[in-house]
């Protein structure tokens, strides 16, 4: 009878420890949060590295790829960078940019040749708000001229602070700690 007794216990002891874990316990409403939350959060933003918006199409005499990092600023920095590859070279290389959701002037410079590579040029502009601009790039050289229009969102530059990383850290690491303790204690129930 005595094992029959002890088997019981660690049976009830078992079952209630199950319940403190089960997802049954976790409140609905947390759950309707989360989901409610991550419907809201917009997908679209821009925060790493540069990406192409035109790539390798042939254009007059060149073949041409625009590469960009649209960052939005409200410094008045000229945060919007723009990469102009170009085969064969090219002399002159303008880029300019105009809002297309809104009324806005037209940002214009020359771009520059990296490394005093004339096929690989580059340019920043500035770009005052979020949204979509037109992207206008001009090219002049001994094989000719061309133009080149395309588009890219601007967005804001997302990455933290490195301080900042470590507090949106904290939650997840915690949750972890919780549940391994909850889990080693489990173990040492079902003993």
């Amino acid at each position: 009878m005595m094992k029959s007794s002890t088997t019981e216990e660690r049976r009830t002891q078992r079952t209630l420890s199950e319940k403190k874990i089960s997802v049954s316990s976790f409140p609905l409403w947390w759950i309707v949060f989360v989901i409610v939350i991550a419907a809201e959060v917009g997908i679209t933003a821009h925060s790493g590295p540069p990406f192409p918006i035109f790539t390798d199409r042939v254009v007059g005499a060149y073949k041409v790829s625009v590469w960009t990092d649209p960052d939005t600023t409200d410094d008045q920095t000229a945060a919007g960078r723009f990469w102009v590859t170009l085969e064969p070279a090219a002399e002159h290389v303008v880029v300019a940019i105009k809002p297309l959701d809104r009324v806005g002037a037209e940002r214009s410079a020359a771009a520059q040749p990296v490394n005093g590579d004339r096929q690989r040029q580059f340019v920043a502009l500035l770009m005052d708000h979020e949204g979509p601009f037109g992207v206008h790039v001009a090219i002049d050289g001994a094989p000719g001229k061309a133009e080149v229009d395309t588009m890219t969102d601007a967005t804001y530059d997302l990455r933290p602070r490195p301080i900042l990383i470590v507090l949106f850290v904290f939650p997840f690491v915690l949750v972890g700690f919780v549940w391994g303790k909850l889990l080693i204690k489990r173990r040492e129930a079902g003993r």
